[in-house]
């Protein structure tokens, strides 16, 4: 069963930067679901993009897996494709170590690997799909277009990269309504304002946002020609970026 979070419930004497430990592990669906509206839908999205774009005898990657949500997601559209390997990989060993214990709860012959590393070490090749489902926000904002080269690289033609993100309005007064609309998502789903408040001292180091118009001017700059938001909700969005054919 589900823990409930209730990390930050509790006034702290100091709140220190977010980390994906053993405690964030524990809460971590019912933080992420109570957090981020439209997560499901963003799953079953990345699912149904899976199905339409992974190719055979090809890897795919989820890159920031956590619990392997999205890494399921994957697997579970690819059935039936011959020779498809899937790959998790996150730097936090909790999560790979519950990672591996959800996976394991699912039969299926699409053979999935989790890996404890860096995603920016990472070897990454001969990709039909590349997930990152809210990781590219964590990385710092300096060290992404190199990141994000390497996973173009990686691609084959018209392979496709999957990107969540929270991201910021370049209009401060829309920026401030849709943070607002956040806010009041969080406390619908019962944070109180302490919670939000500590919540978002405690992320806001470790976790920096661009604006939709940065996110579409990187990917094509390193190469991707076609680029498009599919899904948002307030100041969430999922993109795709599809590698050309040619």
């Amino acid at each position: 069963m589900t823990k409930k979070d209730s990390i930050f419930a509790e006034p702290l004497p100091q709140v220190s930067d977010f980390v994906f430990d053993q405690t964030v592990v524990e809460v971590f669906p019912d933080m992420i679901n109570r957090s981020v509206p439209g997560y499901q839908s963003i799953l079953q999205g990345i699912g149904q993009l899976t199905k339409r774009f992974a190719q055979a005898n090809s890897n795919l990657y989820d890159l920031g897996c956590s619990l392997g949500a999205a890494t399921l997601a994957m697997r579970q559209n690819v059935a039936g494709l011959n020779d498809v390997q899937v790959f998790g990989i996150d730097n936090s060993p909790a999560m790979v170590e519950r990672c591996q214990l959800h996976l394991s709860g699912y039969r299926s012959d699409v053979p999935v690997t989790v890996r404890c590393e860096d995603i920016q070490q990472s070897e990454l090749a001969n990709a039909s799909v590349v997930v990152m489902n809210f990781t590219l926000q964590f990385v710092p904002p300096e060290q992404r277009q190199a990141l994000l080269q390497k996973i173009y690289d990686s691609l084959k033609p018209g392979g496709v990269l999957l990107l969540s993100e929270k991201f910021r309005s370049a209009d401060d007064a829309m920026n401030d309504l849709l943070v607002d609309i956040h806010h009041e998502f969080k406390r619908a789903n019962g944070y109180s304002e302490l919670e939000i408040a500590q919540k978002r001292a405690a992320i806001e180091n470790v976790m920096r946002i661009d604006t939709l118009d940065t996110h579409h001017q990187r990917l094509r700059d390193i190469g991707f020609s076609h680029t498009q938001v599919w899904f948002q909700c307030y100041n969430f969005a999922a993109m795709l970026a599809v590698k050309d054919n040619s």
